[in-house]
Parts: C-alpha cells; sequence; structure tokens
C-alpha cells in the first residue's frame, strides 16, 4: 500500500487518543499491518532484489535505481504527511504533533523494511517475518 494511504489513516486514528500522541503512535504503527492484510496495489521498486523462493531474503540493491526508489517514496511520504496535516491538523483542528504521531507511526513499518534489508538483526526479522506474513497478495493492475 502506499505511504500517503498509511498516513492518512494513521493520522486520523491517533486523533481518536487526542493529547496522548504516544499511543496515536502506536496505533498508526499497528494500523500500517491492518491495512496491509487487504489486498492493495503497491508500486514497484526499481532497487529491490527478490528471492521468490523465500521473501525474508529480499534485498535492496544501492545505486541509481536506489536514488530514483528513494525520491518516489519520500515523494508519497511527504504527500501524506502534508494530507495528514491539512485534512486533520488544519481542517478538523487535531493537534499537530499527535497528526504527526500517527502519520509517522503508521508509515514506520515500511521504513524498517529498508532498514531490515540492510541490517538483518532482532527485532527486525522478526517484525519483516510478521509484515510479509500479514502481507495481502498483491492486487495486479490491468
Amino acid at each position: 500500500m502506499i505511504l500517503t494511504n498509511h498516513a492518512i489513516v494513521g493520522a486520523a486514528l491517533a486523533g481518536l487518543t487526542p493529547q496522548q500522541p504516544l499511543t496515536g503512535f502506536a496505533i498508526g504503527f499497528l494500523s500500517h499491518f491492518l491495512l496491509d492484510a487487504i489486498p492493495h496495489w503497491d508500486y514497484e521498486l526499481h532497487s529491490r532484489k527478490r528471492d521468490e523462493n523465500n521473501p525474508i531474503n529480499d534485498d535492496i540493491v544501492l545505486g541509481k535505481a536506489f536514488v530514483k526508489d528513494i525520491l518516489k517514496v519520500g515523494l508519497d511520504g511527504t504527500v501524506g504527511l502534508l494530507l495528514s496535516l491539512f485534512l486533520f491538523a488544519y481542517f478538523l483542528h487535531y493537534s499537530l504533533i499527535d497528526v504527526l504521531a500517527g502519520a509517522i507511526g503508521a508509515m514506520l513499518p515500511d521504513a524498517l523494511q529498508f532498514v531490515y534489508m540492510k541490517w538483518r538483526h532482532e527485532p527486525l526479522v522478526s517484525l519483516q517475518r510478521f509484515h510479509l506474513w500479514i502481507h495481502a497478495d498483491e492486487i495486479k493492475s490491468k
């Protein structure tokens, strides 16, 4: 799922616990996995090297494609944060810190996948296994 969706849902859920940014962050983090359990599409990361036999061995190749992927993911995350701030902090008057906590918490699991691919240690190994397990099959675009 794209980061924009995760950020908006995380920010919205954080609004359920006003003035409790740590709780909002945790709710946002957990919401990531609930959303990933729903069949959806993901955009392709061209720097990702897939292991078709064992996805836990997928890797990221650092190079030109990685730079493009970081720009794409960065734009996606920035749009998610800005839309969350506009919708919830500006329009609905949620606390700025609550909105940011929920949105960042909701996007963090995908960022941790990048970290995992270059630093395969606990608790990232267990988190990656869980992330792969809960992640629904991708919807193929026509």
